[in-house]
């Protein structure tokens, strides 16, 4: 069994996470925090669920005190670009000069392409058009605007450089394209994570943001980029997440498991989002292919597919799919058999969430277009992150798809 001593350990780790705060009310320090860092007029940027929702916006307001410049409550999970444009002209009314993001990833992802549009005068039709082109939206030289992080969800993207984005004809583009943006200056300048605004979110929601949460954690410690840095804070975070999930799926959902929870998120991610690079590797890469040629959720079409990835993975001769570090993380490194031992770990893991476990129980891919999807896989970014020593074909991506199917 490969171990961690048995790698190349050289490496260069450039990494500048946001300010962390951490535990119940400490959004009640938001205004103290933009005050340290000079920041005058915040803009909250979130779903309209969560902008009418008085128990996780009002304590977000309340915590920006004199700082609140408004509340923007129009993103979506399509990660509109036009919705960003909105968000644009809305922070120029209000005279803002920071966006607080505030619920899932999406708004994540569009409070960070509104900081981009909201670094030039741009028109909105110039963006759409780069968009369609290239698949990315360039940030000015000045940099984007300021963002503070506050996470409802568990998928762990509040440390990371990168927002997706979609245009389509409401940015008047003839067909939707999708792109994505990658720059430091999306690194919020802080996040907060606190408990309590995270208790307010349906379970559903929560069991799938914490699947695509726990796959950065596995995928990190696998990943050809991997270094001794993110080693530490993904098993860690691996060994928070799967104590905190299992009590999350036996029923205990207060404070305290939500807490662990949380921290094992925090620390997944800490790391794996650098300039140029990232730990995301084949299972993110699979939840792509699936996600864009369907709408099976993501978290969701994690969940489906990492035991049959992970057993790829293990069966390949000469690729280091690091099964021992991933045992010890998950609590089962005693096993005989610690790949076996992985794979029905995570599967545990992810039946105790509720989550689905076959492919044709999800709106996504039939068998029919596996083919298609498994060139999209093969073809994403992510792919250049898989174990050392993996090379994958159609027919072998192909293969797991049908297993998961």
């Amino acid at each position: 069994m490969t171990r961690a001593s048995d790698r190349n350990l050289s490496f260069r780790f450039d990494y500048d996470p946001a300010t962390i705060r951490f535990g119940t009310d400490c959004v009640d320090a938001l205004e103290t925090e933009l005050a340290s860092q000079g920041l005058e007029r915040a803009l909250v940027v979130c779903g309209s669920t969560v902008g009418t929702t008085p128990a996780v916006i009002e304590p977000v307001t309340r915590g920006l005190g004199d700082r609140l410049a408004g509340v923007f409550d129009e993103t979506t999970p399509k990660k509109r670009l036009a919705t960003a444009v909105d968000g644009r002209e809305r922070l120029r009314d209000d005279d803002g000069d920071v966006l607080v993001s505030l619920g899932g990833g999406s708004s994540l992802d569009v409070a960070r392409v509104i900081s981009v549009l909201a670094a030039s005068d741009r028109s909105a039709r110039d963006v759409a058009d780069e968009v369609a082109e290239t698949g990315t939206i360039t940030v000015p030289d000045e940099g984007p605007l300021p963002i503070v992080a506050i996470p409802t969800t568990l998928a762990g993207a509040d440390l990371s450089t990168v927002a997706g984005v979609t245009a389509g004809p409401d940015s008047g583009l003839d067909a939707e394209m999708g792109g994505g943006i990658s720059d430091p200056g999306l690194m919020p300048t802080a996040a907060f994570y606190d408990p309590e605004l995270v208790a307010t979110t349906p379970d559903p929601v929560l069991a799938g943001s914490a699947m695509n949460g726990f796959d950065k954690g596995i995928e990190t410690l696998y990943a050809a980029n991997a270094t001794p840095v993110t080693d530490a804070t993904a098993s860690d975070g691996l060994e928070a997440l799967a104590d905190g999930l299992r009590a999350f799926g036996d029923g205990n959902r207060g404070l305290e498991t939500l807490e662990r929870i949380l921290e094992g998120t925090v620390l997944v991610q800490y790391g794996i989002s650098r300039p140029g690079e990232t730990t995301l590797s084949i299972v993110h890469a699979f939840g792509h292919g699936l996600t864009r040629t369907g709408e099976v959720q993501q978290g969701a079409a994690h969940g489906i597919v990492v035991p049959h990835v992970l057993e790829y993975c293990f069966e390949q001769d000469g690729v280091d799919a690091r099964a021992w570090e991933l045992a010890d993380a998950l609590g089962v490194g005693d096993a005989t058999d610690q790949a076996a031992a992985v794979v029905e770990a995570v599967t545990e893991i992810r039946d105790g969430l509720g989550l689905p476990s076959r492919l044709r129980d999800v709106d996504g891919p039939e068998p029919d277009e596996f083919a298609a999807v498994a060139d999209a896989i093969l073809n994403d970014a992510f792919i250049a992150n898989a174990p050392p020593g993996l090379d994958p074909t159609v027919a072998e991506i192909e293969g797991i798809l049908e297993r998961a199917w």
